[in-house]
């Protein structure tokens, strides 16, 4: 439950990111798109445990771009300030290394992993 938890507040982070790059009014610029439409997949992708190591690294690395204006922040920006934008970052990188979990479509789709650690042979003192 604490990877869905996990998955689900950097994924929701990265929908409502995503969300504000295309919530301008008018027009909104090829370049919007190009940032704001995979914060939505991947923040998707999040929320379900889709492919969730290619996720958490892609809104890792776009929270990333937006943190050091490398790409164009929207008007109501969710990565302002840098100790939440941090937060995030290494959510999504932690995220990205422990995996998906059990509840997740990743675990449906592939299975559980299952790690036995053998026991070291004992050799009689010398």
């Amino acid at each position: 439950m604490g990877l869905l938890l996990l998955r689900a507040a950097v994924g929701l982070t990265a929908v409502l990111q995503g969300w504000a790059y295309h919530s301008g009014h008018g027009n909104t610029p090829l370049w919007n798109w190009s940032v704001g439409l995979p914060m939505l997949l991947a923040g998707t992708a999040l929320i379900v445990g889709l492919r969730t190591r290619i996720a958490g690294g892609l809104v890792a690395l776009l929270a990333i771009g937006t943190a050091f204006s490398w790409l164009p922040a929207p008007i109501p920006n969710l990565f302002e300030a840098f100790l939440p934008t941090a937060r995030v970052i290494v959510v999504a990188i932690a995220i990205a290394l422990l995996g998906p979990g059990a509840l997740s479509i990743d675990a449906r789709l592939f299975g559980l992993r299952k790690i036995i650690i053998s026991r070291a042979p004992r050799f009689p003192n010398s």
